[in-house]
């Protein structure tokens, strides 16, 4: 066969130098035919779209073409003609083919019919090469550059904190130990505690649930850092919103308030949404055709609407008189569900909302606190279909309010000593926020369940491939 240098079916799909030679790879998605004629369509990931490979079967014996099927793998050397058929404006004649892998119709199990979710989370390995799929590992891959260019055009550093830590940032406890201790027959203690003195770090250890703490030590340093990575939460929480592997990006910015922190979530979040819908928007009108019908609207709607701002206290308010019945109840103290975060933004406002100034009480340790003592400094960023997308808040800068509130926490003081240092030495106004990837892609992708935006979810009892 032939060496021909390799084009992309993204760029091939792009092309109108009709008559030229061209080399294509890729997957069959589906081959159709009657004895003179057969018409296949390949994909190679580089886009939702594919190309038809037109084949003249008398170039070709019945043989040779037989184990070409749908998920079978080819080389294909053609001639780029303008296409006649409905769909494609362009189509490749096929003057030589070789097939570098078959795929079984019997036991492939990606044949041309509507597969269930559920059935694809079985075949997690193989569903990328589903439409759907592609489609989401396509766009996952542009948020991921895109989140990365928006703090790098701003002059912030990406900063890697760790994913082995012996610090529980949020205080939740729900938390994966790491260890090298033999689990049949731990070491012990005089007390008979095991000993975690001899563990290779020399103390108990856990994967990171965020990397805010160690951010912080970066913010006060370099001004404004970024963290993204994998963060891991040991809940057993089976819910179309939660994963127990999960990436999270988190700025941390020193010299920034509330005000500024609300101002940042804002712009990142539909700089992200204009990157999509300037960069994806094939995937995306795919995903709208097929799964929401509302996908495209909703994100321009985001895109053209200022935030709602207001208190944690306004919102109980406006939840209490609604006359909404709620799973859950509200009132003052409570943490806000999911439901009550929805009603707020899709029912009550129509459009995103930023809560502020929470009970100190369901908040994490280190917001900083309002002069009523009774609330905090923090903010959600709340989202149609979502509910709360961003996390975050103005940080307690002040070193004896932070040493009171981690001693009414019951936090051990040896823990913290170093988050301390920086409240001890040259402490200084900042603010920051976590959003979760997959929230993220939930939103973007208008998919149903978590699952479905990561490559392999990691959940209670599966952690599969």
């Amino acid at each position: 066969m032939e060496q021909i240098r390799r084009t992309k079916i993204a760029d091939v799909l792009k092309m109108k130098d009709f008559g030229t030679v061209i080399n294509v790879k890729g997957w069959v998605r589906t081959r159709r035919g009657n004895k003179q004629v057969s018409f296949i369509a390949l994909n190679d990931g580089s886009t939702i779209h594919n190309i038809q490979i037109v084949v003249d079967n008398n170039l070709f014996s019945e043989d040779f073409l037989k184990p070409i099927t749908t998920g079978a793998c080819l080389n294909v050397n053609g001639t780029l003609v303008e296409s006649q058929g409905k769909g494609q404006t362009v189509e490749i004649q096929a003057k030589e083919i070789e097939i570098y892998g078959t795929a079984d119709p019997n036991t492939y199990p990606l044949q041309k019919k509507g597969h269930s979710m559920e059935f694809l989370r079985e075949i997690a390995h193989l569903r990328p090469r589903t439409n759907t799929f592609g489609a989401v590992l396509r766009i996952r891959h542009n948020m991921a550059y895109a989140i990365h260019k928006y703090f790098n055009d701003k002059g912030y550093y990406y900063l890697h904190t760790p994913i082995i830590t012996a610090s529980d940032c949020e205080g939740a406890g729900a938390m994966f130990q790491v260890t090298t201790l033999p689990l049949d027959n731990p070491p012990k203690t005089e007390d008979g505690v095991i000993d975690y003195g001899q563990d290779f770090f020399g103390k108990m250890a856990s994967l990171t649930v965020s990397g805010q703490l160690e951010g912080e030590l970066g913010a006060m340093a370099l001004g404004a850092i970024y963290t993204f990575g994998p963060t891991f939460r040991a809940e057993n929480s089976n819910t179309p919103r939660h994963l127990a592997e999960f990436w999270m990006i988190e700025p941390e910015i020193a010299f920034f308030d509330i005000t500024d922190n609300m101002d940042l979530a804002e712009d990142f979040l539909k700089y992200l949404i204009r990157y999509a819908l300037e960069n994806c928007i094939d995937d995306l009108q795919f995903l709208n055709d097929m799964f929401d019908k509302d996908l495209i609207e909703r994100l321009q709607s985001v895109l053209n609407s200022d935030f709602i701002r207001l208190t944690y206290t306004e919102g109980v308010k406006i939840l209490e008189e609604s006359g909404q019945k709620f799973e859950f109840p509200v009132y003052w103290g409570a943490d806000l569900q999911s439901e009550h975060e929805r009603y707020l933004v899709e029912k009550h406002f129509k459009k995103p909302v930023i809560l502020t100034d929470y009970p100190k009480d369901i908040k994490a340790f280190y917001m900083k606190q309002n002069e009523d003592g009774k609330t905090v400094r923090a903010m959600d960023v709340l989202f149609p279909k979502i509910g709360e997308i961003i996390g975050g808040s103005q940080r307690e800068e002040d070193f004896n309010k932070l040493v009171n509130r981690i001693q009414e926490m019951n936090i051990p003081d040896k823990d913290m000593w170093w988050y301390l240092d920086t409240r001890r030495f040259g402490s200084a106004p900042h603010a920051g926020f976590g959003l979760g990837f997959e929230r993220l892609l939930l939103f973007v992708t208008g998919m149903g369940n978590i699952r479905d935006v990561i490559p392999f979810p990691r959940t209670p009892g599966n952690a599969e491939f």
